[in-house]
């Protein structure tokens, strides 16, 4: 991709995401297009495709607790085909290519890829949901929405069935399954570090919460 038209992209990029939520603000979007620039070039995927699905990937975003949160990712998908569309220089037969990344990119969806481009997207994306960045994002959100950091009564989910009670619930719904869903040999190597990460993480919270006598 020219280096001029990248340049407006990302301006765009900058001054159409969010100022109120840090978990998904302008850093998020630039450690996902550092990460997608990064598995894209060892995978030889498509710069031009992946460069724009990654800047406006979360380019339209709602509290996670709201309704209309389902709707993120067809509208930062239809955001991006406006955008690219303004560009005369841009391949007009990438621009429903760029929309498909987008689309596909959902954790919650589950959708399965259907191109490199949105394998390394997706990868790149979830590999903010697990290690040491997830935590302060997944924290970020949880006080957003009001949400406890722990239930008391079932920190770990040992229980049985994971509920989304509070932040830490969130641990074993995602962060902790994002290594098994990664698709290029580069994102799995780095997901792997990242777990081991989180894991250690509960594993100091667990003696913390037997410290303070929350648990047994």
């Amino acid at each position: 991709m020219q280096q001029s038209l990248k340049a407006q992209l990302l301006k765009i990029a900058k001054n159409k995401q969010t100022k109120s939520d840090p978990s998904h603000d302008v850093q998020h979007v630039l450690r996902v297009f550092n990460l997608a620039n990064a598995i894209g070039r060892a995978e030889r995927a498509d710069l031009d495709i992946l460069v724009p699905a990654a800047l406006f990937h979360d380019s339209v975003v709602y509290q996670k607790n709201s309704h209309q949160s389902k709707n993120e990712s067809d509208e930062s998908a239809a955001f991006a085909v406006r955008t690219l569309r303004r560009f005369k220089q841009y391949p007009k037969e990438k621009v429903e290519k760029v929309a498909a990344c987008i689309r596909e990119c959902s954790f919650s969806k589950g959708t399965a890829p259907s191109s490199l481009e949105s394998k390394v997207l997706q990868d790149a994306d979830r590999l903010e949901a697990t290690g040491a960045i997830s935590i302060m994002r997944t924290f970020s959100s949880g006080g957003q929405m009001g949400r406890p950091f722990y239930d008391p009564a079932d920190p770990f989910c040992k229980k049985g069935t994971i509920a989304f009670r509070s932040d830490l619930d969130l641990f074993y719904r995602r962060l902790l399954v994002v290594e098994q869903r990664m698709h290029t040999p580069f994102a799995k190597k780095i997901a792997r570090r990242r777990t081991l990460f989180l894991r250690q993480f509960l594993r100091e919270l667990r003696l913390e919460l037997k410290e303070s006598k929350v648990i047994k």
